[in-house]
C-alpha cells in the first residue's frame, strides 16, 4: 500500500521491499531518502527569453532499492525540449510522439503518475517521469533543459528565478525546519546577452564580477560566487542598454535542419515595450467597457453594477449584454459614457435573470467581436458567469481567437465555472476572481476595473523594410494595445537569401496611438544572425506557432494545420496538444561483459512520461504551518480548476475530430494545455474576506454613489441630506459666502463624509471620489479652502486639504 510521510512518498509491499519517489521541490516533496547530491545549472538569457540546461544528480543512501519518478512542475511560459536520465543499467530518455500513434495501454506503471497525480500538495502541470528501480549506493543523472519566456520589471529588467526543483533550499527540503545547511553542491553560471548591450546584473545572492565577453558589451557572463542561500529562491534581475520601445534580436537556425524550415532559418525576438506614462485618476480616458451579465449577477449582485458604471472615467464608449435575452447588447454597439446613456442603460436591464440562461455566452462574445470598437479606444470585457456553459471549449476558442484584439477580466460564482473563467482572462492578459459571497462582488469588480483603467498603447502595428531577397513570416499576430507596465515579444521568422550582401541591416517601424497622440519608433537591427546553438528563441518561436496551430485545426476542414502542428513539436521538442510524451528506457550493457550477448541491441522498453495535471491537497507538513484562514471554497476551487482546464483545451483540441470517429479509435487525451499555464498562487484567482461593518458600509455608500451625477458631482439635495444624516435646511444654510454653485458644496461635502471614515469606503469609492475631486479643481479651486474648512466643522471631521490636491 501507498503511504506519505514528510516530505517523502513510499510505496511498501508485505516482504518489507520499500520503493520511493523523489520529486521537484515546488511539489513540496523532499528528496531525504533519494538525495540531491549535485547540480549543475548553465542559464543563458537572451533579453526576455531563457534557455536553461541543468545536471542533476541523486544518490540512494538507503540499504534498500527505491523505484523513482522524477516530476519537474512547469512554471509560466515554460516548454521542456529535453529529458534523459541515466544510471549504471539503464539510460531513460523522453521522446515526442503523434498522438495518434501513441499506445498508452502498451505501457505499464501508470498507477505511479496517477498517484502522483492524486496526492501532490502542488497544483498545477507537471512533467513527471518513471524512471525505475535505484540499487543502493547507486547514482542516477537527471539532464533536464527548458525555455522559458521572462517577465519585465517596470525599470526594464529581465526578472529570472531559478526553480526550486534545481535549488531545493532547506524551506523546502530539510528534515526539520531548523537546520540551515544545504546537504548538496551548485553551480550555477549565466551567459547573458543583448544587442543593447548588458549593463548590470543584481540578485539575491553572492555574483562573481561581471565579465564581458564581447567589446561592444552585448555578452557577459557571471556565476554563483560560493554558496547559495540556503532560505530562498534565486532571483536575477539583468539590465540591459537603455530600454526602448521596440528591440530586437536575431537567433542563428540549426545549420543542420533544412533551410526554410522552422529551426534552419533565423529567428527574430521583437520586445515592444511602449513608455506609457501614469493616469491621472478621474480625468478624461480612452477605452471601450463591455459588462456580460449573467443569471446570479442580475439575481445577487446587480447593486454592484451601479458602483461599476459610475466608476467608468469620462471619454470612454460602453455597453451592457445580458445572457439568453438577445445576442446583442442594451445598445447595439458601445455608446459614449454620458449621463442619458447611462440612465438608459440602467433603466433597460431585466430586474432580475429569471428570463436568462447561462448558455448563449458563445453567441454573446461572437456578436461583440462582429461589432467594430471606437476608434481609439481599446477594448476590455468584463464577464460574469456562474454556471459552466455546455459550449465551454468553443467559448474558449473563440476568445483564444480575438486574445490580441481585447482583455478580458472574468468573475464566477460557482467553482465549475472557475476553470473557463480563468482560461479566458489569462488568455487575454487580464484576471480571474472566483467571488465567495455577495459582498465580495463590488471590491473584487472595482479592483479589476483599476486595472482596466492602467492607459494603453493603442493601434499597435509593426512593419519590416528587409534587403531585397528576404521576406518576414510573423508567427503571431502583433496586438492591437499594449497596456502599462506590460511588454509584448514578438517572434519573427526571416526567410530567403539576400541578394545584396552589402546590406546587413533591417528596419522596424512601431506605430500606436498614445491619448490620441500617434509615436512612431524605428530601429534598425543586424541581420548578422547570433546565437549558441541552444535555439531558445526559436523553441519559444514554435511554441507560438503551435498555439495558432491548434485555433486553424479547429476551424479547418482539413488535416494540415494538424499535421503542420505534429511536425513542428517533432522537430523542435515542444509539446503540442497533438503529441506527447513517452519514456523509452535502453538497458545498459556492463562494461566489463564479452560474451555472445554483447553483440546484440540493448534492449528498449516504453515507460509512462508525460504532463500530468496534480490536484494538490492543500495539506501542510509542521514545516508549513497551516493557513490561519482560507477564503470558503478558494483553495479546492483552484486546485480542481487544474485538472478542468486539461480537459477543456482537450475538448478545444478535438473540435473538429468531433463525430468523426467512435470511441474506440479515439485517439488518447492531448497531454499539454495550449492555454498559458500561471500558478494559482500567482494568478490574480481570489476571494476576499469581509469584516461584519461591509454591509453597512456597503449600503450608505451605494446611497451616496446612486446620488452622484456621472461628472462626479452631486446635487445639494434631501437625498445627500438624509446621507449626512443632516437636516436639508441646515446644509443649505451652512454654504460658504464664497460659493456661488450649491453643487461644489455638496460635492464637498460629499467627499468629507466619505474621508471622515475611509478605512470602510476607500475601496469602494476610491474611483468616483477621483472624478469628484477632479470635477472640484476644473470648477472651483479657489473656493475649495473654505468649503472644506466648513466641511469639516459641519460634519466633526478632519479630512486634509491634500485630499482635494490642495
Amino acid at each position: 500500500m501507498w503511504r506519505q510521510s514528510f516530505g517523502l512518498l513510499e510505496k511498501s509491499y508485505a516482504h518489507d521491499t520499500t520503493g520511493s519517489f523523489f520529486l521537484g521541490k515546488w511539489l513540496y516533496e523532499s528528496l531525504c531518502q533519494v538525495p540531491l547530491c549535485s547540480a549543475v545549472v548553465d542559464v543563458a538569457i537572451q533579453d526576455y527569453v531563457a534557455d536553461v540546461a541543468s545536471e542533476l544528480i541523486y544518490q540512494n543512501k538507503s540499504q534498500i532499492s527505491k523505484e523513482v519518478l522524477f516530476a519537474f512542475p512547469l512554471g509560466p511560459h515554460m516548454a521542456i525540449y529535453s529529458f534523459q536520465a541515466r544510471s549504471e543499467d539503464a539510460k531513460v530518455q523522453a521522446m515526442l510522439r503523434d498522438e495518434v500513434q501513441q499506445l498508452h495501454e502498451a505501457i505499464g506503471g501508470w498507477e505511479n503518475l496517477e498517484y502522483l497525480q492524486k496526492k501532490s500538495r502542488y497544483a498545477g502541470e507537471a512533467f513527471a517521469c518513471f524512471l525505475g528501480t535505484l540499487s543502493p549506493g547507486r547514482e542516477v543523472v537527471v539532464t533536464l533543459r527548458y525555455v522559458q519566456e521572462l517577465p519585465r520589471k517596470p525599470d526594464g529588467a529581465a526578472h529570472f528565478v531559478l526553480p526550486p526543483t534545481l535549488h531545493p533550499h532547506t524551506k523546502l527540503y530539510a528534515w526539520n525546519c531548523l537546520t540551515s545547511k544545504l546537504h548538496y553542491s551548485l553551480l550555477l553560471t549565466a551567459s547573458l546577452q543583448s544587442p543593447r548591450g548588458v549593463a548590470n546584473v543584481q540578485a539575491n545572492f553572492a555574483l562573481t564580477p561581471l565579465i564581458y565577453t564581447a567589446q561592444d558589451r552585448s555578452t557577459a557572463q557571471v556565476s554563483l560566487d560560493g554558496g547559495p542561500p540556503s532560505h530562498d529562491d534565486l532571483e536575477l534581475l539583468v539590465y540591459f542598454g537603455d530600454p526602448t520601445a521596440v528591440s530586437a534580436v536575431v537567433e542563428k537556425g540549426d545549420p543542420g535542419a533544412p533551410p526554410g524550415s522552422l529551426l534552419g532559418d533565423p529567428m527574430v525576438l521583437v520586445t515592444l515595450a511602449p513608455s506609457i506614462p501614469e493616469a491621472v485618476p478621474g480625468q478624461h480616458q480612452s477605452g471601450e467597457f463591455i459588462f456580460l451579465l449573467d443569471t446570479t449577477f442580475l439575481e445577487h449582485a446587480q447593486d454592484s453594477l451601479l458602483f461599476l458604471l459610475k466608476s467608468l472615467p469620462l471619454g470612454c464608449y460602453f455597453n451592457i449584454y445580458c445572457y439568453g435575452e438577445t445576442s446583442v447588447g442594451i445598445y447595439p454597439q458601445s455608446v459614449e459614457y454620458t449621463q442619458d446613456n447611462l440612465t438608459e442603460a440602467m433603466r433597460r436591464i431585466p430586474s432580475n435573470g429569471s428570463s436568462l440562461d447561462d448558455t448563449n455566452l458563445l453567441g454573446t462574445l461572437r456578436s461583440i467581436y462582429n461589432t467594430p470598437r471606437p476608434r481609439g479606444h481599446t477594448r476590455q470585457l468584463f464577464i460574469f458567469m456562474d454556471r459552466l456553459p455546455p459550449d465551454k471549449e468553443a467559448i474558449a476558442a473563440e476568445v483564444c481567437r480575438h486574445r490580441n484584439s481585447h482583455r478580458c477580466f472574468s468573475f464566477c460564482f460557482s467553482r465549475d465555472s472557475v476553470t473557463l473563467a480563468t482560461a479566458l482572462a489569462r488568455e487575454t492578459g487580464g484576471d480571474a476572481t472566483y467571488v465567495s459571497s455577495d459582498n465580495s462582488v463590488t471590491v473584487e469588480v472595482l479592483k479589476c476595473l483599476k486595472q482596466a483603467l492602467e492607459p494603453a498603447a493603442e493601434g499597435v502595428s509593426l512593419s519590416w523594410t528587409l534587403p531585397r531577397g528576404l521576406e518576414v513570416e510573423v508567427l503571431e499576430d502583433t496586438p492591437q494595445s499594449i497596456f502599462r507596465n506590460q511588454h509584448s515579444l514578438i517572434y519573427a521568422q526571416i526567410h530567403g537569401q539576400a541578394q545584396e550582401t552589402t546590406v546587413a541591416k533591417g528596419v522596424m517601424t512601431l506605430q500606436y496611438s498614445l491619448d490620441g497622440q500617434d509615436v512612431t519608433h524605428t530601429i534598425e537591427f543586424p541581420l548578422c544572425p547570433q546565437g549558441d546553438g541552444r535555439l531558445a528563441v526559436h523553441r519559444l518561436g514554435a511554441r507560438h506557432l503551435l498555439k495558432r496551430l491548434l485555433l486553424e485545426a479547429v476551424s479547418a476542414s482539413g488535416d494540415e494545420p494538424r499535421h503542420r502542428a505534429v511536425e513542428i513539436s517533432l522537430t523542435s521538442g515542444i509539446i503540442c496538444p497533438f503529441t506527447s510524451y513517452v519514456g523509452v528506457r535502453t538497458s545498459q550493457r556492463v562494461t566489463w561483459y564479452r560474451g555472445p550477448l554483447a553483440l546484440l541491441p540493448p534492449r528498449q522498453s516504453l515507460i509512462p512520461c508525460q504532463i500530468v495535471e496534480l490536484r494538490g491537497s492543500g495539506k501542510e507538513t509542521s514545516c508549513f504551518p497551516m493557513t490561519i484562514w482560507e477564503p470558503p471554497g478558494w483553495l479546492t476551487a483552484a486546485c480542481e480548476s487544474w485538472l478542468a482546464l486539461r480537459r477543456l483545451t482537450r475538448g478545444i483540441a478535438a473540435l473538429p475530430q468531433r463525430g468523426a470517429c467512435s470511441k474506440a479509435c479515439e485517439p488518447p487525451p492531448p497531454s499539454l494545455s495550449s492555454l498559458k499555464h500561471v500558478h494559482p498562487m500567482a494568478f490574480v484567482l481570489h476571494s476576499s474576506v469581509f469584516e461584519p461593518w461591509f454591509t453597512k458600509a456597503f449600503t450608505e455608500c451605494q446611497k451616496l454613489v446612486a446620488l452622484q451625477n456621472l461628472d462626479g458631482s452631486w446635487a445639494l439635495s434631501s437625498g445627500l441630506a438624509s446621507v449626512l444624516e443632516i437636516d436639508e435646511a441646515e446644509l443649505k444654510g451652512k454654504l460658504p459666502g464664497e460659493v456661488m454653485e450649491p453643487s461644489i458644496w455638496a460635492t464637498v461635502l460629499a467627499v468629507t463624509w466619505l474621508h471622515k471614515n475611509d478605512k470602510y469606503y476607500q475601496d469602494l469609492c476610491e474611483l468616483l471620489e477621483a472624478k469628484a475631486v477632479t470635477w472640484l479643481c476644473s470648477r472651483a479651486v479657489s473656493q475649495l479652502d473654505k468649503c472644506l474648512e466648513a466641511a469639516n466643522t459641519l460634519l466633526a471631521s478632519s479630512v486634509k486639504p491634500s485630499v482635494f490636491r490642495l
